[in-house]
């Protein structure tokens, strides 16, 4: 029997981890005495609730959504514990905003930088690569058109890798990275039914095929082929375009990365080799600490029945 390489999966969060099982999802946390705590995040998933939408082909978009849901209550809790026992007297702006909404300031600071997040990314990844390719067939001809999803798509995964860069230099965000290599070993370890210990899971490899940074590359691939199919030259039509197609290429991104996961040949690795060369700066290797938590957060979602093994 072996264990089922899609029942267990992972997030890294600011000074913790989730992780997600069949039946549980729990995030263990680490606080600066290095005491380890877990909580369970209690969040019903879409695709268990409704068979359908666990379906092929339907499952990816879906399976996406559940695990902005849980990583989103997992960081609120991850950013509450970082400002626990935090005695600074708030003045101006800080003491408006705690005063009028109390417990949900960080709900809503989290909501409006998501929001903020996800226009910055429309503009930069769908509007500016059309503008600019615009721009060059003005001074170049019309000759260069055939080229231009090939140039729209180099470019956001240039935007994307060097966004992922810079970032990676911020000292929290580097921690980040580390909890990242945290989980990804814990589940090497699990997956090779090694004992959970932090010996075991030092000596796990971080890079692993079903990583989420490996799927974010997959699908600016796939866009770069959906985009040959949109005529559009407008930035603006295009743009809606492109969001519209969001679905299918997550979707077929999914279920692309799952059936890598289950097999490993030429084609698999050829698929899979650009985000796992991405995941050397997304990926980062943990102290002790870190593997505890990932320890923690994995035993606590391990299933007793069994249902993890393939027979």
């Amino acid at each position: 029997m072996s264990k089922k390489i899609t029942t267990i999966g992972g997030q890294a969060l600011m000074e913790g981890i989730m992780m997600v099982g069949p039946k549980r999802t729990v995030a263990a946390f680490c606080d600066e005495a290095g005491t380890i705590s877990t909580e369970e995040i209690s969040v019903q998933r879409l695709t268990k609730q409704h068979p359908l939408l666990g379906k092929p082909f339907i499952r990816g978009i879906f399976a996406l959504i559940d695990s902005f849901r849980m990583g989103y209550k997992a960081l609120s809790l991850s950013a509450d514990k970082l400002t626990q026992g935090d005695e600074e007297e708030l003045t101006g702006m800080d003491k408006w905003l705690s005063d009028h909404l109390g417990d949900k300031l960080t709900e809503v600071v989290m909501t409006i930088a998501s929001v903020l997040g996800v226009a910055l990314a429309v503009v930069l990844f769908f509007f500016l690569p059309t503008v600019l390719f615009n721009l060059l067939v003005s001074a170049a001809g019309p000759s260069i058109a055939g080229w231009r999803s090939v140039f729209e798509g180099v470019l956001r995964v240039g935007l994307f890798v060097g966004y992922v860069a810079v970032i990676g230099l911020v000292p929290d965000i580097k921690r980040t990275f580390q909890y990242h290599g945290a989980e990804h070993k814990t589940i090497f370890c699990y997956e090779n039914d090694l004992p959970l210990t932090v010996e075991n899971v030092r000596k796990q490899r971080r890079f692993h095929p079903r990583c989420g940074t490996s799927y974010l590359i997959l699908l600016l691939v796939i866009g770069i082929i959906v985009g040959f199919f949109i005529p559009f030259s407008n930035p603006f039509l295009r743009t809606f375009t492109k969001i519209l197609c969001i679905p299918v290429i997550m979707n077929i991104g999914y279920e692309l990365q799952k059936a890598c996961a289950r097999h490993d040949n030429l084609l698999s690795r050829i698929i899979t080799a650009p985000g796992l060369w991405m995941q050397r700066l997304t990926v980062k290797e943990p102290d002790d600490k870190m593997m505890e938590a990932a320890i923690a957060a994995m035993e606590a979602v391990i299933p007793e029945n069994g249902e993890d093994l393939i027979r």
